[in-house]
């Protein structure tokens, strides 16, 4: 497998559809959709529409299990004022603009800058919405603290559109997942604000399910360990702080250090994907702005190394490092069917996502419809 540095642009509502389409052609063979939907509404939650309709029709049929899930709030205002530390370091270092006492306060980040024309260049750049998610207005409110020193704060609109991206893209990640162990079709619908709904036809042990997402996906960034070969470890001994890992597709033995480069919570989002060239499945990723930063520097120090990409103990790929990767995205290609690369997505989605799933209602339906 390859990883590349190429373009990856926001994640869009065509990267969810590519996810959850083989459910709906699932729900289309086995019967009529019918769901009454807004002309205005987003492809990919007409398409949750559908398969909810035909999942709740299905479960009053066969009967199933119905499960809430809520996403992590407070792991995502700690993520976002992160972020917007990270941001602020971002576009301070960038622009060389003299800075001092960067941190963060109760729930806001604040910084010195001096002079009022660096501030005035720093806080626009700040204050112009992001491109996903759409976000009215700015996306933090500024409040001068005097003596050059302002305060940072996301503003409750921006909140609440990162609340519904986490919700959106955890309800992307649960349909795949439930999709590769072969729950299909299932409903998977918001929930008010910060929950997710699960209808799920035809399975009487949610404790499959709820397990499937207690366990929080790992992934890691970490260098190959070159100084001997990972059949030679095999025989002899480990070299100290190495371990020996294999390949995703091809039980290849690898020699990697345990220590990580970077972890998931430094990504900000994944999607499958296909390459320009070549046409085959791919998967994109982007690191946040932390994750960019250490990127930078790990591939800047090791150049001419191969490091490996880790997820659950197994390398997907171990690409030698040609130059400094400083853009912050990729792609990871090799050998994916549309399937596999649609899985691995899923996995660094979760794996990127703040907090965990909560698991607040659980039941099993009955054919008829009474639950037990």
């Amino acid at each position: 497998m390859t990883i590349d540095v190429s373009a990856f642009g926001r994640r869009t509502s065509a990267g969810s559809t590519g996810l959850i389409a083989a459910l709906v052609v699932a729900a289309a063979v086995a019967a009529p959709l019918r769901a009454a939907l807004a002309e205005d509404a987003p492809p990919v939650d007409k398409m949750r529409a559908k398969i909810g309709a035909f999942a709740e029709k299905a479960i009053a049929q066969q009967g199933g299990s119905r499960m809430v899930f809520k996403v992590d709030a407070g792991a995502l205002r700690e993520r976002t004022v992160n972020d917007l530390r990270d941001d602020v370091y971002r576009i301070v270092h960038d622009g060389r603009v003299p800075f001092s006492g960067l941190a963060i306060r109760d729930g806001g980040v604040e910084v010195k800058i001096a002079e009022p024309k660096d501030r005035d260049r720093v806080l626009a750049k700040l204050t112009a919405a992001k491109d996903y998610p759409p976000i009215p207005g700015s996306p933090v409110t500024v409040a001068d603290a005097g003596n050059g020193q302002i305060r940072l704060t996301p503003t409750d609109a921006a909140f609440a559109a990162y609340l519904r991206d986490l919700v959106d893209r955890s309800m992307t990640m649960i349909d795949q997942r439930l999709y590769d162990i072969d729950i299909k079709p299932a409903g998977v619908l918001p929930d008010g604000t910060d929950r997710i709904r699960l209808v799920l036809p035809g399975v009487a042990d949610p404790d499959r399910v709820a397990a499937l997402f207690a366990k929080k996906v790992r992934v890691s960034f970490r260098m190959v360990d070159i100084s001997t070969s990972s059949q030679d470890a095999l025989k002899d001994s480990l070299p100290a702080g190495s371990e020996v890992l294999y390949g995703f597709k091809d039980n290849t033995p690898w020699l990697v250090l345990k220590e990580s480069l970077l972890e998931g919570d430094d990504l900000s989002d994944a999607a499958p994907g296909y390459d320009s060239r070549t046409h085959a499945p791919i998967v994109n990723f982007r690191f946040n702005a932390r994750g960019q930063r250490r990127f930078a520097h790990a591939t800047e120090d090791n150049v001419g190394k191969p490091f490996a990409i880790v997820l659950d103990d197994k390398v997907l790929s171990a690409p030698i490092i040609r130059e400094p990767i400083t853009g912050g995205q990729g792609q990871i290609s090799g050998n994916f069917t549309v399937q596999e690369a649609s899985s691995v997505a899923s996995k660094l989605v979760a794996a990127a996502l703040p907090g965990r799933l909560t698991l607040v209602e659980q039941r099993v339906v009955e054919p008829s419809g009474a639950s037990r």
